[in-house]
């Protein structure tokens, strides 16, 4: 099978996205599939890399870490003539999802769309935030998913939203897999030395962009007031955006700077040591899809203490695997923290072997099965391309049905965001 995937983010970026769309690529080549990933330019691109072309873009955008895709590539046409793709992959229904669907439609394949995002979350990053600005997101991304030919949802929860919203296409469930086997060799007591973390210290632990939609500053104040009553406990504070600062500065204003650690980014092995030592990973983002880093930091054999949110529940069983906390209360949270604290020594080996049992049910292997078995009903039989007069008029004539939908879409979008008080439900 030819897969090509079109995603606004991936590596070097560091993020649920780009990192999915990268592990579902390595399991697909694995199994003998050809993937093909369209992507912007990103500063410290690999210059190697293989099947990836690059399209030109913005980087930094307003601040930000992220590139935007400029809307035109001279290579694309040529590179997906010689690709020959059986099926499209959308992960954003926005600048390269919109030339996923042309792509589709004019080449008469289907189009696959991950829901990966809750975007109204991530409206802060344009000037013109506002609540009509969320209402439009949230409704081009229902009508964007209404174009496709199928929707992966990477959880239950997103999956019941996107119906609510009513996104009438079918939904699948497909979380991004976790490499379990891959932290087997990690060593968290080399994590500890490197960073000056004392041995006998209870490790909290964070891991993932310092951006202000992951609730950072709640979860850091938490996470001080539990240090405070605790003298015997650090946070290693994993990543790096544009949150680490208000971050460091409120742990230097209660005295704790010194029990901070901030590594910056962390790939490979390095990545994996660091969620070895942790003794609690803890999370209060609410904009997740899925919460990739609570696999992971299970797989590590760390409990996870988490808000309780879409993409979170489905992972986290409070009490077994960590804990759920049900409000985003800073004292609430620190008690969560508290619990596993004071779990004695064999019930937090239990949890442990529970978080890596979780971790095993969300193995690569198994989701990437998942989803190279939903696209299989979508391909046609093969078909010879086809370059007569007669088929370039069809191809163009799709082409045009593409950008109308695209275009009232996109006004309907508008229209619904601009007459509607209140976004869809969230």
């Amino acid at each position: 099978m030819n897969i090509v995937m079109l995603t606004n983010t991936y590596l070097p970026h560091v993020g649920g996205v780009a990192r999915s769309v990268a592990a579902f690529s390595a399991e697909y080549r694995k199994r003998g599939h050809r993937v093909l990933v369209v992507a912007p330019t990103f500063a410290d691109t690999d210059p190697a890399e293989k099947d990836v072309l690059r399209i030109h873009a913005l980087q930094n955008f307003n601040g930000s870490d992220f590139s935007v895709a400029l809307p035109f590539s001279g290579d694309l046409s040529e590179r997906l003539d010689e690709f020959r793709p059986d099926i499209v992959h959308s992960h954003h229904p926005f600048l390269l999802g919109m030339t996923a669907l042309r792509i589709a439609r004019s080449r008469e394949i289907p189009l696959v769309f991950t829901h990966h995002t809750l975007y109204e979350r991530y409206t802060h990053y344009v000037p013109a935030d506002s609540q009509a600005l969320k209402r439009f997101v949230i409704e081009l991304a229902t009508r964007y998913a209404n174009l496709s030919s199928l929707v992966f949802a990477p959880s239950q929860s997103i999956a019941e939203l996107l119906r609510s919203r009513g996104v009438t296409t079918p939904i699948a469930e497909v979380p991004t897999g976790v490499a379990a086997e891959q932290f087997e060799p990690a060593d968290g007591a080399a994590a500890r030395r490197q960073y000056g973390i004392p041995e006998s210290a209870f490790l909290l632990g964070h891991l993932g962009r310092l951006a202000p939609e992951k609730n950072l500053e709640f979860l850091a104040a938490a996470a001080a007031e539990f240090m405070q009553a605790h003298s015997d406990s650090h946070f290693l504070l994993v990543g790096s955006g544009p949150s680490a600062r208000t971050i460091e500065n409120l742990f230097q204003s209660r005295g704790l700077g010194d029990r901070l650690h901030m590594p910056g980014t962390l790939q490979g092995a390095p990545q994996r040591n660091a969620y070895r030592a942790m003794d609690a990973f803890i999370f209060a983002s609410t904009s997740e899809t899925q919460g990739m880093v609570l696999t992971e930091a299970m797989a590590a054999g760390t409990p996870v203490i988490a808000l309780d949110a879409n993409g979170t529940r489905e992972v986290v069983k409070n009490g077994i695997n960590g804990c759920l906390v049900s409000s985003e209360n800073s004292r609430e949270f620190a008690s969560a923290i508290d619990w596993l604290y004071l779990q004695p020594p064999a019930e937090r080996e239990a949890i442990r072997k529970a978080a890596l049992e979780t971790a095993e049910s969300f193995s690569m292997e198994n989701c990437a099965e998942r989803a190279l078995s939903l696209y299989q009903p979508l391909l046609k039989q093969e078909w010879a391309f086809d370059d007569s007069l007669y088929a370039q008029w069809m191809r163009l004539r799709n082409l045009i049905g593409a950008q109308w939908d695209i275009l009232e879409g996109v006004t309907s979008a508008a229209g619904a965001a601009f007459t509607t008080t209140q976004p869809r439900s969230s």
